[in-house]
């Protein structure tokens, strides 16, 4: 494993006197040929106040971590975790619940026994160079099987939801024997804090490579009824000529994996990431309250009229339940509200829908309505549509030759205008403003000069009512 020199000179002064060792994600990422992050150094053979001497000499060290023998050591512009070996044991409920007592004398396999899962029990000698792999991890890696480590794994509930974002990050199946014992802890979710909740969904949103694996991970565990938005997605039926894929917790799976494969996705930064993944996990969580059959084209077939709209309650519900940040909200719902917006309304897109439109998808965009909507006609294997394909590019088109593709139009018209021609404060400006706004989206004006002289003319035709009337 390449170390940073800056490290490799404290593994060294750390060795005179105990046995370094790299853990963690840091291990498990460079196996499975991923750069490593987070470098995280376990120091067995030595005490707590021998470490932090140590250290010093390096860089500043935090030893904030006293009681969990963890020491911060800022070198130069990285942080690293140095701690000792520990015993942990179970004292009550909850992801906290836990005495935590650092034993420098543990082996390596005592150590490792801790940790979650065997592919993050996996240390490194990075002075012998030497892989240490008491517990199988490296085979699991191979065979891509997230494993519990040991009967601790029980203790820690949020380690089912650490499942379940691992085997989305690193494309992994759960073993049998681990999804029987998430079942068994199924009813201890009601322990785990909400903040905690939300920190493995976060990072399902935004680091998956095949987002499905988790949501299976959910069902195999049991774990998915905590979630009912997404488990009242299984078993609803959808119509087969369009959705050959089956119900819709299926489709949802196909769109999800298939989001995870576009550029769009994966070149983005964490935050637009986070937000798209999610919209098209609720996409069509309003299906389950619209599905029904009826007739169409001559034909009795599973129809959802009205699901786009359904979905925003129970859209907000499920990212509430999940302890999401408040204004992930906002991004999500427009685009769970309009993501069969290229399916309504005339075979070609005006001008002033596709400007309404942005609008409002406002703070999202229709760049990314459209990426959603990829992801919605990519989750139907083996069934492509050249008609949606095409309507798809053309509304990504006409927004950017409208200037309106990343960002909803720029009202032209305020109240500096109004104030400009005399028109005194009051309630009349609302009206203006509002009447300006749908003119501008109609296209009557495109620029600031184009808004005064329509003002002008505006108010001529509708003079306000004087004051005090």
């Amino acid at each position: 494993m390449h170390l940073p020199e800056e490290l490799l000179a404290v593994l060294r002064a750390v060795h005179a006197a105990g046995r370094p060792r790299l853990v963690g994600g840091c291990v498990r990422d460079w196996l499975l040929g991923l750069p490593p992050k987070d470098f995280d150094v376990e120091v067995a053979g030595v005490d707590y106040e021998t470490l932090a001497r140590l250290l010093r000499p390096f860089g500043e060290a935090d030893l904030v971590g006293r009681s969990f023998g963890v020491i911060k050591l800022r070198l130069g512009g990285g942080e690293y975790d140095f701690s000792l070996p520990r015993r942990e044991s179970k004292t009550g409920a909850g992801h906290r619940g836990f005495a935590v007592a650092p034993d420098p004398a543990l082996s390596d396999a005592d150590a490792a026994a801790r940790r979650d899962f065997t592919i993050n029990a996996i240390a490194y000698d990075p002075l012998g160079g030497t892989v240490i792999d008491p517990h199988g991890g490296q085979a699991d890696l191979r065979a891509r099987v997230l494993r519990h480590t040991g009967p601790g794994f029980a203790e820690d509930p949020l380690r089912v939801l650490r499942a379940m974002q691992f085997a989305a990050r690193f494309d992994l199946t759960l073993a049998p024997e681990t999804a029987a014992l998430c079942r068994r802890i199924a009813g201890s979710y009601r322990e785990l804090p909400v903040e905690r909740v939300w920190g493995e969904w976060d990072k399902w949103a935004v680091k998956s490579t095949v987002p499905a694996r988790g949501l299976v991970v959910l069902e195999e565990t049991g774990w998915l009824a905590h979630f009912p938005e997404v488990a009242a997605l299984a078993g609803v039926p959808q119509e087969p000529e369009w959705h050959p894929e089956g119900d819709v917790l299926a489709h949802t799976r196909y769109c999800l994996d298939a989001l995870a494969r576009l550029p769009e996705w994966r070149d983005s930064e964490a935050g637009r990431r986070r937000y798209l993944m999610f919209a098209v996990l609720a996409h069509d969580f309003g299906k389950p309250a619209t599905t029904g059959q009826a007739e169409r084209r001559g034909k009795v077939r599973w129809l959802s009229p009205g699901h786009e709209e359904a979905g925003g309650p129970p859209t907000e519900a499920f990212l509430r339940r999940i302890g999401a940040p408040l204004e992930l909200v906002d991004w999500v719902r427009p685009l769970v509200l309009h993501h069969l917006a290229h399916h309504h309304g005339q075979p070609e897109f005006t001008d002033s829908a596709v400007r309404r439109l942005a609008r409002k998808l406002a703070p999202a965009t229709i760049d990314d309505l459209c990426t959603v909507m990829w992801a919605d006609h990519l989750g139907r294997p083996p069934l492509v549509s050249p008609e949606t394909e095409g309507r798809i590019a053309a509304l990504r088109s006409r927004a950017q030759e409208l200037a309106v593709r990343a960002a909803a139009p720029r009202p032209l018209l305020l109240g500096r205008h109004l104030v400009e021609l005399g028109l005194p404060p009051g309630p009349a400006y609302k009206a203006v403003l509002a009447a300006g706004t749908e003119a501008q989206l109609d296209g009557a004006f495109a620029d600031e000069a184009g808004a005064r002289a329509w003002l002008r003319n505006y108010l001529a035709q509708h003079p306000p009512e004087p004051a005090g009337r």
